[in-house]
């Protein structure tokens, strides 16, 4: 099973997840507000300062892509003022991609806000797409040279349904007319962000990262698990069919019920609680295909798990998935292992092992998985035993 010349290997991160120490978001401060989180991200992996560590592993392992996140709270701690400091820290973690031979994927909105615009309001905030859009702009004109691939926001359904309908993540409301218009106020988002990025140097694709699953709707659920994918997939999907490509994460299924019945699945789960489904891998690409018509990028696929034989399991099944979807003329572009390093897993803290390296909490020392050789070994041959 070989893939496209030129196919994209990597595996990706979070800038809250693994940098440490993200002081001027809302992330931050919401972490501790006692009893939102298992535990504060702390020093997450120290990747601020190790960066280069982890980039060597990348490229030992054999991948020529890594994705990563830039952040926004040390980018622009206060309203208008751009730090030339933390973007020179991203020129040197862009350049020194790019000297182990990594193509840079950069998203620009991984989850977190600075405080300042948590405080005016966050993603309801008047000026949330003039802001968004003047920070893509300073980010795409002092880094756009270097930059490989180009994500606006990841999985802007997730922030606002974690975050506006469940309210598990920041600002922690439960309204339902607000959520919609958070996401509205995300796709107007998205498109200020291509434009600003677009405004500096470089000629790389841009797009959005979408959370997508393989939605299953029980008997009599069928209208509401279609208004649930209208809202946190399709609605995305139709607005970006003028993009370069369109990101693509996902890691299970959903079992829909009808309304006032459980969701409940009895099969097989992660650590995480989802269903073990690496068959949305497939799924998901296809849809994403069929609905948008542009290129797909799989910038996301994991499994949360302590046990390493399971992970290149689930992994193994997905990539053939991937790879069915290759065969039957799908442009899919790469595919992005979640995650590098087990990292700071939101509200769950570091109690989930999503990564292919181990990290010492106290030493910070990696340690490479069987997985990540595994992983590495398909990314070198570019072929799948």
């Amino acid at each position: 099973m070989t893939f496209p010349q030129g196919f994209l290997w990597g595996t990706a991160t979070a800038a809250h997840q693994i940098e440490g120490n993200n002081t001027n978001s809302d992330w931050w401060r919401f972490e501790h507000e006692a009893g939102r989180v298992k535990e504060p991200s702390g020093d997450a992996c120290d990747s601020f300062h190790l960066y280069e560590r982890d980039l060597d592993i990348v490229a030992s392992l054999g991948l020529n892509s890594y994705r990563f996140s830039i952040e926004w709270a040390r980018i622009e701690p206060a309203e208008g003022e751009f730090s030339r400091a933390s973007l020179n820290h991203y020129r040197r973690v862009l350049e020194a991609c790019i000297a182990r031979g990594l193509v840079p994927v950069v998203t620009l909105h991984h989850f977190t806000l600075p405080q300042w615009v948590a405080d005016a309001g966050g993603f309801e905030a008047p000026k949330i797409v003039q802001w968004m859009g003047r920070y893509a702009q300073q980010v795409g004109q002092a880094l756009g040279d270097l930059i490989g691939v180009g994500c606006t926001i990841n999985e802007p359904n997730i922030v606002a349904v974690m975050g506006y309908r469940y309210g598990v993540f920041p600002p922690a409301v439960s309204a339902p007319v607000r959520y919609v218009a958070v996401h509205e106020a995300m796709r107007a988002s998205h498109n200020a962000m291509v434009d600003g990025l677009k405004s500096g140097p470089g000629n790389y694709p841009v797009g959005l990262t979408l959370s997508m699953s393989e939605y299953v709707a029980l008997e009599g659920a069928e209208d509401r698990m279609h208004k649930i994918r209208l809202e946190m997939e399709d609605k995305y999907l139709e607005g970006v069919r003028g993009n370069d490509f369109i990101g693509v994460q996902c890691y299970s299924k959903s079992i829909i019920a009808p309304p006032g019945m459980p969701d409940n699945y009895d099969g097989d789960v992660t650590d995480m609680g989802y269903p073990y489904w690496p068959q949305c891998v497939e799924h998901t690409i296809r849809r994403a295909a069929d609905v948008t018509g542009i290129p797909v990028i799989m910038t996301e696929n994991g499994i949360a798990t302590t046990d390493d034989t399971r992970r290149i399991a689930y992994l193994d099944a997905a990539l053939r998935g991937l790879h069915n979807c290759l065969r039957d003329g799908v442009d899919v572009r790469g595919y992005y292992q979640w995650s590098l390093l087990d990292n700071f897993e939101w509200v769950l803290g570091y109690s989930m092992r999503f990564g292919i390296v181990d990290v010492d909490r106290e030493t910070f020392e990696r340690t490479p998985k069987p997985s990540a050789h595994w992983f590495g070994s398909i990314a070198k041959n570019n072929a799948l035993n």
